[in-house]
């Protein structure tokens, strides 16, 4: 397992995050190494959707996974003098105990680390359908599939990822709090609800005492002016020393440090008032 501490000072260059042509990610692999190399990273993981057990478009197939590992190694020996050293990974989706990060396929593969993610939730019919991605997909998913029970579709994600941290299996936690950003265009205030804010601080104290590694997600900041998790998280979470890295989960190589330096900053300001309370 890679360890992550060694990234906390912030004096290296990295993103663990980022998906590949094996999956939804929009550029051949080489492109995204031959731009990490351009901008001086120290560390650059590729973490394509894993393969899952239900229909989706964006996750790569079994098939492709050994196709996946050797351009991996491949990548590792043309950039070998350049500086950059590439890891293998997958965003590993959980859909239940039997098919999650902690499973023997997953465990199996030599892979440099996991991240665990929740993009999929059960419907109350039981059928798995995707809560993440654009808002208009998500709206439509939530009158065909959800009953508009927008109540139900939180508790079931918050449900989901702690299910996911009790199954173990993985190093970093992938946007824990992400479906915040949709359930809040689909009932603005949501995230300011009692019963919302208790739930994701029962999420948070569970990645705490679970020991994973935490990402800060800028992929939404542009657009959403949103990280992941929420930045009302981060006193905790920095309170309990849990690691956290900043990653931009680039589907396109101009991407690969998106917003970093602005995620940065606000990790800055909250080290530096944790410091100013001990």
């Amino acid at each position: 397992m890679f360890d992550f501490n060694c990234l906390l000072d912030g004096s290296l260059k990295y993103n663990f995050h980022s998906h590949t042509q094996f999956c939804d990610g929009r550029a051949p692999m080489e492109q995204f190494a031959a731009e990490a190399v351009r901008r001086g990273f120290t560390h650059y993981g590729f973490s394509p959707h894993s393969p899952i057990a239900i229909p989706s478009p964006c996750n790569m197939k079994t098939s492709d996974v050994p196709l996946y590992l050797d351009e991996v190694a491949r990548l590792r020996h043309v950039h070998r003098a350049s500086g950059t050293r590439f890891l293998a990974s997958m965003e590993i989706d959980f859909l239940s105990r039997s098919h999650g990060p902690a499973c023997a396929y997953f465990q199996d593969l030599p892979l440099d680390y996991r991240i665990g993610s929740v993009h999929f939730i059960p419907s109350q019919s039981g059928e798995y359908i995707d809560v993440d991605g654009h808002f208009d997909r998500f709206r439509d998913n939530m009158s065909r599939h959800f009953r508009n029970d927008i109540r139900y579709v939180v508790n079931t994600f918050f449900d989901q990822n702690l299910e996911m941290l009790s199954a173990g299996g993985f190093d970093m936690i992938g946007h824990y709090d992400k479906i915040g950003q949709n359930a809040s265009y689909f009932q603005p205030g949501i995230e300011n609800e009692g019963w919302y804010v208790d739930r994701l601080e029962e999420l948070t104290r569970a990645v705490i005492a679970s020991g994973v590694t935490v990402e800060i997600n800028t992929k939404a900041f542009v657009e959403h002016h949103r990280f992941f998790p929420s930045p009302s998280q981060l006193p905790a979470l920095l309170d309990a020393g849990v690691p956290i890295v900043v990653n931009s989960d680039a589907h396109r190589p101009e991407l690969i440090d998106a917003s970093r330096d602005e995620a940065f900053a606000i990790l800055d300001r909250q080290r530096r008032a944790s410091s100013s309370k001990q």
